[in-house]
């Protein structure tokens, strides 16, 4: 007997709201999991007028109910559903290991408890929080917000990018989500959670839309956070009111020491969370021959079994097997020229049921500069290239996260001083280490406030 399909509705001002306009969300075989809520642009654009018009909560109020909403996300039933019943969700319409979805459930929980302190390490040393600081009376800067509400088009390929916008809740930004229609299982979760913790209706809600009326969202909003492909980033290219959050093309470069010793490092960078973030490892640059370690890690990522999302043991991700079937024919064009060290049989391995599971792919590429290095998938896929000080450290540049295996030091200067390297990590640190109140692609903060001077009797 067939499931009843999960009911996702809109999470407006006034509550739960159902749609005339309705969007079967389905799982990775095609079988139907929930029904989405699309709303209209003047739903929208009365959601926005409702968050702008109302004050945010008092800071140790905010600090309290992200706190509650973490634990009841990762722990309760949230909005009548239970965490195992939102992770196997998560899994199957995703396609992301159901190890990995309670992986992120607890990361969520974390960032949400720490978003307070982490939102706050971002403000500048000699800034205050408040005007009515009695150090105002002798003239001082005072952290303050660019405006008063914040658009998110949540993307769809990771559950755990949702913890991002949490910071925004915490210094006091009323906050506008608009899901993907891939897996809008978690920022609903997430957004019923948290209102159910203390942020009311005008403080956050959830509006599901067609594309168009996105488009609407983020024009009405006083900032936005936009999540996409090089396109979106050009897009929004020069204007200061929307932050794009484009690919990692996050990179690892092994330089004086056997690479050997750092093998479990580069695969963990390579697969960790299925391989589908941003920061995951994408190109690796080797100081002498890539061969050995190209055939390394095609040996190592050979063995991992070819599962179900929801298997307990599985670790890569899985797809619709026509969007399987895609990525492959896209990965054979974007190869040409290269060495190809996975199995021959492609990267598409169809698991019976309208799914295929998305294989690990290694290739070698003949020089540091090819164009291959560039390329990032939403599955496992790296690219082996050669590196010397010669070329020193244009190869690595437009990179999220750099792992940087060296003990030359002229080097790691060069590489934090690059505006274009987001993160470095020098040593054995996998290219998706994180912790809350450590910059992501800076500080979110960064964005979404600024000092100005107060001076007052």
């Amino acid at each position: 007997m067939a499931r009843p399909l999960i009911r996702l509705d809109a999470l407006g001002p006034s509550g739960p709201y159902r749609a005339r306009a309705l969007r079967t969300v389905t799982d990775v075989a095609g079988t139907p999991m929930a029904e989405l809520s699309l709303v209209p642009g003047l739903f929208v654009h009365r959601a926005l007028a409702a968050l702008r018009s109302a004050a945010p909560l008092t800071p140790d109020e905010r600090a309290e109910a992200l706190s509650r909403a973490g634990r009841a996300f990762a722990a309760d039933e949230v909005g009548g559903v239970s965490v195992q019943e939102y992770e196997h969700a998560v899994a199957r319409v995703a396609g992301i290991p159901v190890r990995a979805v309670r992986e992120t459930t607890r990361t969520i929980a974390h960032a949400a408890a720490e978003s307070y302190r982490a939102a706050h390490a971002a403000r500048p040393q000699a800034a205050l929080t408040d005007w009515r600081d009695p150090l105002t009376r002798r003239g001082r800067a005072v952290w303050t917000r660019r405006g008063e509400v914040l658009a998110v088009h949540a993307p769809g390929n990771h559950p755990g990018v949702q913890a991002q916008w949490l910071e925004a809740l915490a210094l006091g930004y009323r906050v506008a989500v608009r899901p993907s229609r891939r897996e809008p299982f978690t920022p609903h979760r997430l957004v019923t959670a948290l209102r159910e913790s203390g942020f009311s209706g005008d403080q956050v809600v959830l509006l599901p839309t067609e594309h168009d009326v996105a488009d609407e969202l983020v024009r009405e909003a006083d900032l936005a956070m936009v999540y996409g492909g090089d396109e979106v980033v050009d897009r929004h290219r020069g204007d200061p009111n929307v932050l794009p959050q484009g690919p990692g093309r996050s990179k690892i470069l092994l330089t004086g020491e056997d690479w050997r010793d750092h093998l479990d490092m580069i695969v963990d960078s390579i697969v960790h969370q299925a391989g589908v973030a941003c920061v995951n490892a994408t190109a690796v640059f080797v100081d002498g021959d890539p061969a050995p370690v190209a055939e390394a890690l095609a040996a190592r990522l050979g063995r991992l079994a070819e599962l179900p999302p929801e298997h307990g043991d599985a670790v890569l991700p899985v797809q619709p097997e026509e969007t399987a079937r895609a990525f492959e024919r896209h990965l054979v064009a974007c190869a040409d020229g290269a060495v190809p060290w996975h199995a021959p049989d492609g990267i598409a391995r169809p698991l019976g049921d309208g799914s295929s599971v998305l294989y690990p792919a290694v290739h070698q590429v003949a020089r540091g500069d090819a164009p291959q290095t560039r390329i990032e998938l939403p599955f496992p896929c790296v690219w082996v290239a050669p590196w010397s000080p010669e070329d020193g450290i244009a190869p690595l540049r437009d990179t999220l996260a750099l792992t940087v295996v060296s003990e030359d030091e002229h080097l790691v200067d060069r590489l934090v001083a690059e505006p274009s390297i987001g993160n470095v990590y020098v040593g054995d640190h996998p290219t998706h280490w994180t912790e809350p109140g450590s910059p992501h692609d800076g500080y979110l903060a960064e964005f979404l406030m600024r000092s100005k001077s107060v001076f007052r009797n």
